[in-house]
């Protein structure tokens, strides 16, 4: 398939539910710095954790339909949720188009560094309700490895709580304290943090779980992955200096704005409002 000519110029699309994603895109940021991106929070239907696969599947998409809008080049699902629910039919859906839209989820490049990291074969996962009950670090892992062990522990309101803000409270710690408790029980040497928000209180959970245990986020090694697809699909942006980046936001504008600096690390000055679903794409 040959490439418009504008392509390789197209920014990189990447959406989350809310803020979380954000720790994605700061890794995207640092590992990619001559590319643009476009990020969607689809704060007005936060939390994803607790909707159903169906629910996910559809929102996926409609904010597929959004980005596709914005003329993307690749598509990050930096959305563990998202990613456990709604992979299979985005990649078909962005396969319909004109570019060929690749998509990557967050699932895929964290299963495969724990399994990597890990020195006992035993795993652990803390991740929200619908991550837990699709079973989707599990078929990764076994696909990886089979003989490694996965302890997986579903988070309920943890994701929720630290986009709150996630104040620094005794009831934080306590919580985060009883979700790690399984996986201390359990002798792992690895977790995965499967939400894109648990970075967010990693200091936290690396005291409850020892200093000998590695804590595996996604967006490292998603980073290598996107790079290395752009790189194979002449995607690559042609700019020697820094690439832009920019916002959309289907809630509170301001609210995104004011925690979102605190998620990614780096000044977001716009958020333009965004209301789904959106039309139909080119």
């Amino acid at each position: 398939m040959s490439l418009p000519p504008d392509a390789p110029g197209r920014p990189i699309g990447v959406f989350d539910s809310g803020v979380g994603g954000l720790t994605v895109l700061h890794e995207l940021l640092v590992q990619l710095p001559h590319e643009d991106f476009v990020y969607l929070a689809d704060t007005a239907r936060f939390p994803y954790g607790p909707r159903s696969p169906e629910e996910l599947q559809r929102f996926s998409l409609e904010i597929a339909e959004e980005l596709l809008a914005q003329r993307v080049k690749l598509l990050v699902v930096a959305c563990n949720s998202a990613s456990s629910a709604g992979l299979p039919a985005l990649q078909e859906r962005m396969m319909q188009t004109t570019l060929g839209v690749d998509v990557i989820g967050v699932v895929a490049p964290a299963a495969v560094h724990a399994v990597a990291a890990t020195r006992n074969g035993r795993v652990g996962l803390l991740a929200t309700d619908v991550t837990f009950r699709s079973g989707a670090y599990a078929s990764a892992i076994a696909a990886i490895d089979p003989h490694v062990h996965l302890t997986s522990v579903p988070c309920h309101d943890l994701a929720e709580i630290i986009q709150r803000g996630f104040p620094m409270s005794r009831e934080l710690v306590e919580t985060v304290r009883g979700y790690c408790e399984p996986l201390r029980e359990a002798g792992v040497d690895t977790v995965v943090l499967g939400s894109t928000h648990y970075p967010l209180v990693r200091p936290m959970i690396q005291r409850v779980l020892g200093r000998g245990v590695e804590l595996i986020t996604s967006g490292v090694p998603l980073s290598r992955q996107v790079d290395h697809v752009l790189g194979s699909r002449g995607l690559a942006s042609p700019r020697e200096g820094e690439g832009d980046y920019r916002f959309l936001c289907t809630g509170d504008v301001e609210k995104f704005r004011t925690l979102g600096t605190r998620f990614l690390q780096m000044p977001i000055e716009t958020v333009e409002h965004v209301d789904l679903p959106a039309g139909v794409a080119p």
